[in-house]
């Protein structure tokens, strides 16, 4: 089987990229950090002996993805899965934000998973392929002092649900993975402490996240919402007024976010 990952010098990408290696995939790892990837590179093929491929890439940039399709034409590369992993968030108010960073927000999150995921489905294997768009539970809810991540998970979220559907008959099999808190990074840390008990409870094992999602996308599965407080917490996402969620997450992000940036 040939899975691309992107983002795949990170946190999630990283763990994923393994248990993809352990399972016997061949890997084709993009990520814009060449020296993650050549870490990553020499960990997998050292511990598993899997064939690697790695490409430094700017997903965000349309030249920087054509120079990386290129390569996979010239060897003629079908894929069986592609996992979307690749994305960012800068915290804080909107407006105490650097603008051109928010759009970048948008633009690796939305935008570059688009464009590759237009381009990998058009290099798919066509009796069975498998998607999967690493989304958040952010995007169950309106999040105030986080609303531009959140937004650009739920478009995600949406997008993934109606990729699917069209997709069906084609032999393409989409799921959305919408995980809490993950030790990713040591900001992720902090801010995971910040938030007292409700960042314990809420917080994922990456190792028990990247296993079951692969698990439930081969079986056909089209939503993963990690953990059971994670599950309970998205169904009230359903069922409460979301002007009523969004100002008692700012209540609760509002002192969470001055503990944890200053």
């Amino acid at each position: 089987m040939n899975v691309l990952i992107t983002g795949a010098s990170g946190g999630l990408g990283r763990v994923l990229a393994n248990e993809c290696a352990s399972r016997g995939y061949n890997l084709f790892l993009t990520d814009i950090d060449a020296r993650g990837l050549y870490s990553i590179q020499c960990g997998i093929e050292r511990q598993y002996g899997a064939t690697v491929t790695t490409r430094v890439c700017d997903l965000t940039n349309a030249e920087s993805v054509d120079e990386m399709l290129a390569v996979m034409d010239r060897y003629a590369i079908q894929f069986d899965m592609l996992l979307n992993v690749a994305g960012l968030d800068f915290e804080g108010e909107f407006l105490q934000r650097d603008r051109e960073k928010i759009i970048k927000i948008i633009a690796l999150n939305d935008e570059a998973t688009l464009r590759i995921t237009h381009a990998i489905l058009n290099r798919r294997n066509k009796k069975h392929f498998t998607v999967i768009f690493v989304s958040s539970l952010a995007s169950m809810f309106p999040m105030p002092l986080k609303a531009t991540y959140a937004a650009t998970k739920r478009f995600l979220f949406d997008f993934a649900i109606s990729l699917r559907q069209e997709l069906k008959k084609q032999n393409v099999n989409v799921l959305v993975l919408c995980p809490g808190g993950l030790v990713t990074t040591a900001e992720a840390m902090k801010g995971i402490a910040a938030q007292g008990i409700w960042g314990d409870i809420t917080t994922n094992s990456l190792e028990i996240v990247a296993r079951k999602t692969l698990d439930r996308a081969l079986k056909g599965n089209k939503i993963y919402v990690p953990g059971s407080i994670n599950k309970t917490l998205a169904c009230f996402g359903y069922l409460i007024p979301r002007s009523w969620i969004a100002a008692l997450i700012y209540r609760r992000w509002n002192g969470v976010q001055k503990k944890w940036l200053t």
